[in-house]
């Protein structure tokens, strides 16, 4: 307790004061009542601006104080520590006027009577100062020596980056006429409606559309660039990454979940920079809030620099006058809603609203008219605000920087500057178009406007001083941007040898398809060529999936090394980092595990460096999860695998529910890229990891730099005695998705039965008992992939129905059935609509088991024989269709079902098992 007369403070706030007892009350008392004289005679500004330079000078002597989260809404860079700029800010304004002119007309144009395909023209016209500043004097291109940066493009700001390119050259006129038309004038000429490079596969790099991701593979990018630096297999010490984003866009989670990590692995090669309109689609960001005040606050806070770019150099002069401060409290107590509708009004409107509260505010503008009042722009359409913002930003070290810079959305076009429905607005009138290019000085006559029902585009010609004086720039910078380039290096792959392991089986030992996964893992990540290219990923589950093996050789990748003991320093398997480390060790993060495995996987184009991303979760987890990162990722074109682990409505059924992974093939299936396998045992996972790294990183005359497709195989945790790869199995069927595993070797009625994955043992159980107890031949089939089956039949159906008159293409799993009409039996660890894909091309009578419904906690034969789809389930399921072909008598059916008692989890109450957890 402290003393008599000695107070401890009760209230932290900001981290000031410290609840440290006071050891001298009476200096303390001296300095608090210094304070309260400055505040009655100089006034709280004055007061305040002492207090924070007191501040700083304690940050100078390291004292320790706590950083503010917010500073005044202001310019960050105050105008005397502006650089020098070194463009012709003149040329570099007509530029960006006919950037904006055509962008605008190009959405416009697009929504034509008769064509109306949409489009955002608002978004680009407040960020085109941005996007101008970094084209001009920071976007290093392709052949910039130390390579080029890497570009996020805001996906609704296209329309302005096809209108710089039409002016480099790179578009013509036609093209831009075909803005959202990408099939109608024929495959690939027209322009995509956002950053797709699956669409524009040689000119966009980064999909960002999807709002918030564009934020997250950004951080994980730059992390990546820095984990390529570190192994020594490329230098990207040059190379900077910029993400363009909106204020509203981060209020997606993904926005602002990762940077953290930007922080903490001081990634400097990093800049957002966020577009600050404050508006979201349909009204303001924050209306009764700052937004860009919250989101300095976040951002410092979790460790990065901010620099606030809020108000252009008209303002300077004004701020100058503030002696007393008043202008910049009006700032920080001015909403945005309230910013957002100034931004729109008249002049005077805004000295008697904005600056006449206060006679010491009108004086500050007393000398400047309605119309001078009414221009003050904001700090985001200022090229010398902006430039001296990148500048610094590119010079920070140490931590990644952010730009909040403050525009009005639809700037400088007059009906759409500020107004809530902005987004919405696709196409311009004719007196728009008249008062924009008068705005803009852009010589379109009258009778060009009136005289149709489109504007006109507007080129001043390749000789130029403007055009000539674009290009140089970006010459000097390294090329044309966005580009996307693939020429990678060539990878070698692996000796087929080193796939005989698996093919073995395992004996005496019982293992997990997890595990035979991760044994191959291992031996390919010791292969002399592709071994440094690939690339472990899990997000916190290395132990779960056994592969802590891997710890001490691979190590766990950290910028700073391992700087500390570790607990279990003792063991074979301690936990080992290091800054050359091979693992990425994600956290709990399913998100950031998909955002490092987009950037390995693109690595071929982004970096010409092939990487092969494998990446290990709880399948339930990852794919349901994370379901928009994989889009994302078939998007940029990346490669890799996905390993779903424990994987299965039933085999990790002790942790329950929300752990049941009973449906990840029906979304994988949604993704044309992704290639799904159900392997069932070790010499499966062999065949097709094997012909996975030949599609994807192999050469064929089709693709000669790989595939652009992306592995999904889900693996179980649970383990029995996987045997060797029978001989003269059938590898292309197994491939196709579909072979048979076991003959039926006796019996007098045939029936067929179709299994994948952990389910095929289930099946091969139920044929011995069919044969046995009830003289039904029933084969086995192993069903590698439902998926690849039904997409190869409905290719046909398509071929087919293009190619009529023609000789019928037949689907692959009908050709290999059309033999025997004999009833088929499918059987899962997934709801009945992942086998149900094939069903109609199946020929005879068809019925499937699955494990339809919600999971819950229990042993897996509990769960089994509760969803009916162990083996004596799938024996009784195989009776039931045959009695209903007549083949044998209803009553086997009944005798059977009361034998097993199918219906009753309690019949398998005694059933051990082994391993049941993760």
């Amino acid at each position: 307790m402290p003393q008599s007369g000695q107070e401890r403070p009760t209230v932290i706030h900001e981290g000031l004061p410290t609840q440290l007892p006071d050891i001298d009350p009476d200096e303390t008392a001296e300095w608090l009542s210094s304070l309260d004289e400055m505040v009655d005679s100089r006034g709280r500004s004055r007061a305040r601006y002492v207090m924070l330079k007191l501040l700083e000078r304690a940050r100078e002597q390291n004292v320790g104080v706590p950083a503010l989260r917010s500073t005044d809404f202001i310019n960050t860079i105050p105008p005397e520590r502006e650089p020098w700029f070194p463009g012709n800010e003149a040329i570099e304004r007509r530029i960006r006027a006919f950037i904006r002119w055509n962008a605008a007309v190009m959405v416009s144009r697009a929504n034509r009577p008769g064509l109306g395909v949409g489009g955002h023209i608002a978004s680009y016209q407040s960020a085109a100062s941005l996007y101008e500043v970094g084209f001009n004097h920071f976007f290093r291109g392709k052949n910039h020596p130390g390579g080029g940066d890497q570009i996020y493009f805001q996906g609704h700001a296209a329309p302005g980056i096809y209108a710089r390119s039409f002016l480099e050259g790179r578009f013509d006129e036609e093209t831009l006429d075909r803005f959202r038309q990408e099939r109608s004038h024929g495959v690939g000429k027209g322009l995509s409606s956002y950053p797709h490079p699956r669409l524009m596969s040689d000119y966009w790099e980064f999909p960002t559309v999807s709002m918030g991701l564009g934020a997250i593979n950004a951080i994980y990018q730059a992390r990546f660039n820095r984990y390529l630096h570190n192994r020594g297999i490329k230098d990207t010490s040059q190379q900077h990454v910029w993400a363009f984003l909106g204020d509203g866009e981060m209020g997606e989670v993904e926005s602002l979940g990762a940077i953290g990590v930007a922080a903490r692995e001081e990634l400097d090669n990093l800049t957002f920079v966020v577009n600050c309109n404050l508006q979201q689609l349909d009204g303001p960001v924050r209306g009764n809030g700052k937004i860009i005040q919250e989101l300095e606050s976040t951002f410092r806070g979790a460790g990065w620099n901010v620099i606030k770019v809020v108000w252009g150099r008209e303002w300077d002069d004004l701020l100058a006058r503030d002696t007393d401060g008043v202008l910049v409290n009006q700032m920080n107590r001015t909403p945005d809603g309230e910013f957002q509708t100034l931004s729109v009004e008249t002049g005077a409107y805004n000295r008697e609203n904005f600056f006449g509260p206060d006679p010491r505010l009108r004086k500050i503008v007393e000398h400047l008219s309605d119309e001078d009042i009414e221009r003050l722009p904001r700090g985001g359409h200022d090229y010398r605000k902006v430039y001296a913002a990148f500048e610094a930003a590119q010079k920070h070290t140490g931590q990644p920087t952010v730009i909040l810079a403050h525009t009005i959305k639809g700037w400088l076009l007059e009906s759409f500057a500020g107004r809530n429905a902005t987004h919405q607005m696709k196409k311009l009138t004719k007196d728009d178009l008249k008062g924009f290019r008068d705005r803009l000085n852009i010589p379109v006559t009258d009778e060009q406007i009136d005289g149709s029902d489109i504007a006109p585009f507007y080129h001043p010609g390749e000789d130029s001083e403007e055009i000539q004086y674009m290009k140089a720039r970006r010459e000097a910078l390294g090329g044309g941007l966005p580009q996307r380039i693939v020429n990678p290096t060539s990878v070698k792959l692996p000796d087929p040898s080193v796939y005989e392991e698996l093919k073995k089986g395992s004996g005496k030992q019982q293992i997990a398809t997890t595990m035979a996964f991760v044994r191959l893992l291992r031996d390919l990540m010791k292969d002399p060529e592709i071994g440094r290219r690939i690339v472990p990923i899990a997000p916190d589950e290395y132990r779960t999936f056994g592969m802590d093996s891997m710890f001490p050789s691979a190590k766990i990748y950290n910028p700073a090394g391992q700087t500390y003991e570790s607990v279990d320093r003792k063991l074979l398997l301690a936990y080992k980092e290091s800054a050359q480390g091979q693992l990425l060790h994600e956290g709990i993060s399913e998100a950031g595990a998909m955002a490092s495995t987009i950037a390995a996987g693109s690595a071929y184009s982004t970096h010409g460096e092939p990487m092969i991303p494998v990446y290990l979760f709880y399948s339930m987890f990852g794919f349901q999860r994370t379901a928009d990162s994989i889009w994302a990722m078939a998007d940029q074109l990346a490669r890799g695998f996905l390993i779903g682990a424990t994987a299965g409505r039933t085999t990790l059924t002790g942790e329950g529910l929300q752990h049941a992974d009973g449906h990840s093939p029906l979304i994988a299936q949604t993704n044309p890229a992704v290639v799904h396998y159900d392997p069932a045992f070790s010499f499966e996972i062999s065949h097709i990891v094997k012909a996975g790294l030949e599609r994807m990183y192999g050469s064929t005359d089709a693709h000669p730099h790989g595939e652009d497709i992306i592995y999904y195989l889900t693996v179980y945790n649970e383990a029995f005695n996987q045997p060797a790869e029978p001989e003269g199995v059938d590898v292309e069927g197994m491939l196709k998705g579909a072979y048979v595993y076991k003959k039926a070797t006796e019996g007098n009625v045939t029936a067929r039965i179709m299994a994948s994955g952990v389910a095929v043992p289930w099946a091969l159980k139920a044929q011995e008992i069919l044969a046995s107890q009830f003289g039904v031949a029933a084969d086995v089939w192993s069903v590698t992939s439902w998926n690849e089956l039904a997409r190869d039949a409905v290719a046909a159906e398509k071929w087919n129905l293009n190619h009529p008159g023609e000789y019928s293409r037949v689907p692959y799993i009908t050709s290999r059935l059309m033999d025997t009409s004999a009833v088929t039996v499918a059987v899962s660890d997934y709801m009945r609509a992942v086998p149900d894909q094939i069903a109609r091309w199946v020929p005879g009578p068809w019925q499937s088991l699955g494990t339809d419904g919600f999971g819950f906690a229990d042993t897996r034969a509990a769960a089994r024989r509760t969803f009916q789809v162990d083996a004596e389930s799938i024996v009784v399921g195989v009776l039931q269709s045959l009695a209903q072909q007549g083949s044998i008598p209803s009553e086997t059916v009944r005798e059977a079902f009361a034998t097993f008692r199918i219906d009753d989890p309690t019949a398998v109450a005694g059933v051990q098992q082994v391993g049941g957890d993760a």
